[in-house]
């Protein structure tokens, strides 16, 4: 009878078990990244990763494949979140415009001022009216959830000489990616853009394709572009690398909201993670910069006035020229001025 009992009792518990574990994955979600895992990509995705099966106690599984594995390119992986195949993806302006042309609001320059103004517009409505311009261009498949960062700021950086004013970029060949507004900036600043691939980017530095490029620090390092004839580094901050994350929308919703909230949640600590990873990164490849013989050069106020003068034609030209430009164009600088506005408040409590 005993021994009876035990076996009843052993094996309740075995069915128990399954029955936890199969409530433990209600969900899995397959998450990818081009990157690797020296990127802020994938710091954001392990947080991400660890926050959502955690906080769902283990009701949400989270997948992370790293590289190509799943997809390699924008369109392509856009695609895929849009089909299902993929459940969450994060992408750059750039490899999003096609489908997205208004993305590439991201892309303008000297609109934000710095970590503090770029971190609070990206954390508010702007993106969630970028969100809505999505899932309607999509079908409604599409749904970001979060814009964070990769890589910190863009900044000129070139082969030939220090860059002090737009001047001194005249003549330069600048390496853009194929999309439209990145080689409107170079025009506007007088230098040629040349769209170049990633891969491709470092022999072309060798062989004089290209004089210089648009990156931040942490790329320009972990690419060796050094070794290849880059040294010279314009800290003007000219763009945000934002990162933009999305998920298919039938995945999200298809949850409880709960599990919804959990996601959400989990998206939110991915953020805070992607904007605090660069700011480290960048210590240690600034360091090592220009212990290399890379001159460094941070300007003036003045010559960055003159940047921001330069500059100005491009937006009225994507305005005129990208579809769902004026509605952007108007979330992205409606919530500059309130981020500034509420910082200034800040800095007035703060400093007295």
């Amino acid at each position: 009878m005993l021994k009876g009992l035990t076996t009843a009792a052993l094996t309740a518990a075995l069915l128990a078990g399954s029955a936890i574990t199969a409530a433990a994955q209600d969900f899995t979600i397959r998450a990818t990244a081009n990157s690797n895992e020296n990127d802020e990509d994938y710091d954001g995705l392990v947080v991400f990763k660890n926050h959502v099966e955690n906080a769902s106690n283990g009701r949400i599984a989270v997948e992370l494949f790293i590289g190509t594995q799943l997809c390699s390119g924008g369109a392509e992986c856009l695609q895929g979140v849009s089909d299902g195949s993929i459940d969450v993806f994060v992408t750059t302006s750039g490899g999003a415009a096609g489908i997205f042309p208004y993305v590439q609001v991201l892309d303008l320059p000297y609109l934000m001022s710095d970590d503090r103004v770029a971190e609070h517009v990206l954390s508010g409505d702007f993106t969630r009216t970028m969100r809505d311009m999505a899932l309607e261009d999509s079908g409604d498949t599409i749904r970001i959830m979060t814009i964070g960062n990769t890589g910190g700021w863009r900044n000129f950086a070139n082969t030939q000489r220090r860059v002090q004013m737009p001047s001194d970029l005249e003549g330069l060949k600048i390496r853009t990616v194929v999309a439209d507004l990145p080689q409107e900036v170079v025009k506007a600043l007088g230098a040629a853009p040349t769209p170049i691939s990633w891969p491709e980017l470092f022999t072309s530095f060798q062989t004089g394709v290209v004089d210089g490029s648009k990156n931040g620090i942490t790329d320009i390092m972990g690419m060796k572009f050094p070794d290849a004839g880059l040294q010279y580094v314009t800290l003007d901050g000219h763009a945000y690398m934002g990162a933009i994350w999305v998920m298919n929308n039938e995945k999200f919703l298809g949850m409880p909201e709960d599990m919804r909230r959990v996601v959400v949640d989990g998206f939110s600590a991915l953020q805070q993670a992607t904007f605090a990873s660069p700011k480290r990164k960048s210590i240690q490849a600034y360091q090592d910069f220009v212990a290399g013989g890379g001159d460094l050069y941070v300007p003036t106020p003045d010559e960055k006035a003159a940047f921001r003068d330069a500059a100005a034609p491009v937006f009225e030209w994507f305005q005129e020229n990208v579809d769902g430009g004026p509605a952007i164009y108007e979330a992205l600088t409606t919530a500059v001025a309130e981020a500034e506005a509420e910082l200034a408040a800040e800095y007035e409590a703060d400093l007295n």
